[in-house]
């Protein structure tokens, strides 16, 4: 029995993540933990689809047990992104293995990278704060100052996977972690692109197939068949969720707070609240996110700061680590995973919100946030749901 993690947000799954699976699979993992976003990911955006189906799904389709990355660790820096997952898939205390995608394919080369970018940090603190001066954002600055020191980190830092890749190699070293670090190379299209080549497509390349067709068709030469037909059944629902749908809300939210609030929101720093409250006038989502944005803050910085405003995650909500793992789905291999686990996790595991958020205080908070979230992401929806949805959600149990 060999036990691998994956962390992921399948928004939505496509052919690059069956074949990072199956490589899994082939490396020797008899069991694969799946830790997955929630209804928030982290570029700043809803997810396509609802966690629960999106977890269902991902049983379906190679995982065996699906774990939620708490909502603030989704809508924070890839930092925070890799150290809540790695945390939940150590925490379980029976994972062998960490398998991730990335464009370089060598584990050796990110782990020498990793290490040219934490001594660069250091010793060249000075130099990339002067970079970040001139409107630059922090892994800009970084990568120019390791391009002159050592060209090879820096092309490898240059690519998205890789620089995630990265951050969960630097998280398993800050959890003294004795999971293996494994990595597919990926075959798929590059992250983000427009194009689709050989029945490989990115996430971002399929939203946009589904944002103007909803149908099965349009997107079934780019991931599995359970996939393209629950996408399509949930778009016949008005089950798709958009962020433009939160427009309002959102406009009105910052509409009614103050810079002192936004201050306390989880990110914003170095006086961004003023630029962010300064947008308080604008008439569109659009409006306020071009406003904002500027070299140094990224698009995807400043919708994950919207979403956190919107949903109360505050810098205060980032200094606990998740105090709980809660389970969206499994099959007969999770069961045994989860059999393994009793004993040796060091966090509780389960299922019901209700029941984990009693533990402690910070897992009131962490409940409370999530609910929220949920709550959030209904109005997203094309036909709305109701609130309070997470205390009557129904995990799925495929003992097939």
């Amino acid at each position: 029995m060999k036990i691998s993690g994956i962390i992921c947000e399948y928004n939505p799954f496509h052919n690059g993540h069956l074949y990072h699976i199956e490589q899994t699979r082939k490396n020797g993992a008899t069991h694969i933990v799946a830790v997955m976003s929630g209804n928030f990911v982290q570029r700043g955006d809803t997810a396509v689809m609802d966690k629960l189906e999106r977890a269902r799904l991902a049983v379906r389709s190679g995982a065996d047990l699906v774990i939620e990355l708490p909502v603030q660790y989704c809508l924070s820096s890839a930092e925070n992104f890799a150290s809540g997952a790695v945390y939940l898939l150590d925490s379980l205390g029976v994972v062998e293995e960490l398998s991730f995608g990335s464009e370089c394919g060598d584990a050796d080369k990110l782990t020498k990278a990793m290490d040219t970018v934490e001594i660069t940090a250091m010793t060249h603190a000075d130099e990339i704060r002067s970079i970040m001066e001139k409107g630059y954002t922090y892994p800009r600055a970084l990568s120019s100052v390791i391009n002159g020191i050592d060209p090879e980190a820096a092309e490898i830092i240059s690519e998205p996977n890789n620089l995630l890749a990265i951050e969960y190699m630097r998280a398993l070293k800050k959890f003294t972690s004795g999971m293996a670090p494994f990595t597919v190379k990926r075959v798929s299209t590059a992250h983000d692109s427009g194009i689709a080549e050989g029945g490989y497509a990115s996430a971002s390349f399929i939203r946009e197939k589904l944002a103007t067709e909803k149908s099965a068709s349009a997107i079934s030469a780019y991931t599995t068949d359970i996939w393209a037909e629950a996408i399509a059944e949930a778009g016949r629902k008005g089950e798709l969720a958009s962020l433009s749908r939160l427009e309002r809300v959102l406009l009105y939210k910052l509409r009614s707070t103050s810079a002192d609030e936004i201050a306390s929101i989880s990110d914003v720093g170095q006086g961004l609240e003023h630029r962010i409250y300064g947008a308080r006038m604008s008439g569109s989502l659009d409006e306020l996110l071009f406003t904002v944005k500027t070299k140094r803050y990224t698009m995807a910085r400043i919708r994950r700061i919207m979403l956190a405003l919107l949903i109360g995650i505050t810098k205060e909500d980032m200094k606990s680590l998740p105090p709980y793992g809660r389970i969206l789905a499994f099959n007969e291999r999770g069961k045994e995973i989860l059999a393994q686990a009793k004993g040796v996790a060091k966090i509780p595991y389960a299922a019901s919100i209700a029941k984990l958020s009693q533990i402690n205080e910070t897992a009131e908070r962490f409940a409370e946030l999530e609910i929220r979230a949920s709550d959030v992401y209904g109005l997203a929806l094309e036909t709305v749901t109701s609130a309070q949805k997470d205390y009557r959600a129904k995990i799925m149990i495929d003992m097939e």
